[in-house]
């Protein structure tokens, strides 16, 4: 079997399960490994980084890489009255974040405060009390299907209860 050598997407054809990174369109594939591999380890690997008094304080809000303007900048959110402490700590979490992946991610730190208000807390509680609107719990009513209907409904305790 001759390949075609005009394809878009792959170079050549592979027999068998393909990995999931060589389904995507190349586009997405450059956009995967220029920010979002290094955000989401970030994200998933932020307590090891940063330790745990830090990590309750603070968290990863974007990553920006590197380019002919700029150096890789990592935003960070503090709470108020703790960027002190991260001010301190930037040149270690700057060192374990470059260790962690091996190479020089990381430039530049940028700490951005946000206020940690029993309000906000108060507002998600009551969202909380009721998961499923009122649009949501007619679209699960109109439901043909009782096992689907039945699900739904339990699925919805489900995040009641988180």
């Amino acid at each position: 079997m001759q390949f075609k050598k005009y394809t878009k997407q792959r170079n050549k054809s592979i027999q068998g399960l393909r990995s999931f990174k060589d389904t995507l369109p190349k586009n997405i594939k450059k956009v995967i490994n220029k920010k979002g591999h290094i955000y989401s380890e970030t994200l998933s690997n932020w307590k090891y980084i940063v330790g745990e008094d830090l990590f309750k304080i603070c968290y990863p809000k974007s990553f920006k890489n590197s380019n002919r303007f700029g150096v890789s900048t990592l935003l960070i959110m503090v709470k108020r009255g703790h960027e002190v402490d991260m001010e301190y700590s930037k040149k270690e979490i700057m060192n374990k974040m470059n260790n962690f992946f091996g190479y020089s991610v990381i430039e530049k730190l940028k700490f951005t405060s946000f206020d940690d208000e029993k309000k906000i807390i108060s507002k998600e509680d009551e969202l909380e009390d009721n998961v499923t609107n009122i649009k949501y719990q007619k679209k699960i009513n109109n439901v043909k299907n009782e096992k689907i209907r039945k699900s739904l409904i339990e699925l919805t305790k489900v995040f009641k209860e988180k």
